[in-house]
């Protein structure tokens, strides 16, 4: 394990551990059945894109919309990739 200065906290949490910071910047290999899972949560994210952007009208809203959904498949993976 790579040995880390002090992290200063953020207001209201506490430091990151080494073994926190360690894992958040570690390459995670799909194991098992995460790669499919990867590629359902992005089918089922660009499903809902395809719609929004056959409903909504071009505004600021709209490209929020897309940037969070993309944000969203990103938590999603990550939630599969660094906790299993």
């Amino acid at each position: 394990m790579v040995d880390f200065p002090d992290v200063p906290p953020e207001r209201g949490r506490s430091a990151p551990t080494a073994l926190e910071l360690e894992a958040a910047f570690t390459y995670h290999p799909p194991k098992a059945d995460q790669a499919q899972r990867y590629v359902e949560i992005r089918r089922l994210a660009q499903e809902l894109a395809i719609r929004i952007f056959q409903v909504c009208p071009d505004s600021r809203e709209k490209s929020t919309a897309f940037a969070k959904l993309r944000e969203a498949v990103m938590w999603a993976n990550a939630s599969i990739a660094c906790n299993e």
